[in-house]
């Protein structure tokens, strides 16, 4: 059976714990830096924290990203997905879809639930 060392999948985890620094909604999937950043970016959150890396349920390895409860919502459309980015040196580390999609208001605020993000074993 094929496997990878915890130290591999915690190597490549441990970027969102020691370097991500924002999350925002975006009303696409963001497939760049600027397009979570700005372009498809609906809203933001820089009180992000994200631990660092554990045993995942059915193997492999994970990190839980905290809730957001004070994010800020700066343009008007529809909230679909989510990024996490590195903005001290412009990189997007990760995006998922967001449970539900959401309309979302300019001014208005939004949080999110806490969730993993994860790497399984190989099989």
């Amino acid at each position: 059976m094929a496997s990878i060392a915890d130290r591999v999948f915690d190597n490549g985890l441990s970027v969102l714990d020691n370097e991500a620094n924002k999350i925002t909604v975006t009303s696409q999937e963001a497939t760049t830096f600027a397009s979570a950043n700005s372009t498809h970016a609906l809203g933001s959150s820089t009180s992000l924290s994200i631990a660092a890396p554990a045993d995942r349920s059915g193997g492999g390895r994970e990190v839980t990203v905290a809730a957001i409860t004070d994010g800020s919502i700066t343009a008007t459309g529809t909230a679909t997905n989510y990024a996490i980015l590195d903005t001290t040196n412009s990189r997007l580390l990760a995006t998922g879809s967001l449970s539900a999609s959401q309309s979302v208001t300019s001014g208005n605020t939004f949080t999110l639930a806490t969730f993993k993000i994860g790497i399984p074993d190989p099989s």
